[in-house]
């Protein structure tokens, strides 16, 4: 492999992580009331004895931002691991179902699945990765030009030991770093620029949050409540009534 140029890719995370941003951003400015609220439980949020609307739509909002978030980080992170292969072995985005990353190395051309943490997917999507990988493996095979594949499953962070699972290779955190750079500090190398400039784009986040979930709120309070107050039976009947009065 070639020597990874560690201020290339510090370069590069600079540039996508402000895409990583204005992505979140995006998401936000998409939101109205009646969207998050049919897709959220009511149940919930009063169990928790919420009383404030601000209180309501902030919770929505975060739990919103939770689950975005990883997703849109997710594709951050393919998108490194991808410019790391490039940049040490020729790797390239793949176009093969279910597969983000080719590279070869020593004579074996790997299919790399990546994902950005331990906790990826249930038993089916694991069951349709290795589908995937089969796949993938059988019509490489039939080149005259492939005699070694080996399909991984690369995941970004956490901690297990590198194990093969049915048909696939799994290396997590650091060794799945190593794979792709040949560099076993390169996990610990990328955690700074990932974090370059981090305060000022969170303040111009939180800047558009607060105007959103202003905004959210008053759409709560006009809508939503009587008097001031939340009104449960009239929020859970836009949530969850279905059958026509008869």
């Amino acid at each position: 492999m070639r020597k990874l140029n560690l201020e290339n890719v510090k370069n590069h995370i600079n540039k996508r992580i402000i895409t990583f941003h204005e992505e979140k951003l995006k998401s936000l400015s998409k939101l109205n009331l009646k969207r998050i609220l049919i897709r959220k439980n009511p149940y919930l949020f009063r169990a928790k004895n919420v009383v404030l609307a601000s209180d309501l739509i902030n919770g929505i909002l975060e739990a919103y931002l939770s689950s975005s978030e990883e997703k849109i980080f997710g594709d951050f992170l393919e998108d490194l691991a991808i410019f790391v292969a490039s940049e040490t072995c020729g790797g390239w985005k793949s176009a093969t179902e279910g597969i983000d990353l080719e590279f070869k190395y020593m004579g074996t051309h790997y299919l790399v699945a990546i994902k950005s943490g331990p906790n990826w997917g249930n038993s089916s999507q694991k069951k349709k990765l290795n589908d995937y990988f089969e796949k993938a493996m059988r019509t490489l095979k039939q080149s005259k030009h492939t005699a070694n594949v080996q399909p991984v499953l690369g995941i970004c962070y956490g901690k297990s030991r590198t194990s093969f699972i049915k048909s696939y290779m799994q290396v997590m955190g650091q060794a799945f770093w190593h794979l792709i750079s040949d560099n076993e500090n390169l996990y610990k190398d990328i955690i700074k620029p990932v974090g370059h400039r981090a305060k000022s784009h969170n303040d111009k986040f939180n800047k558009r949050k607060a105007i959103i979930a202003n905004r959210l709120t008053k759409e709560l309070l006009d809508e939503f409540c009587d008097d001031g107050n939340i009104d449960w039976q009239r929020i859970v009947e836009f949530n969850s009534s279905n059958m026509s009065p008869t």
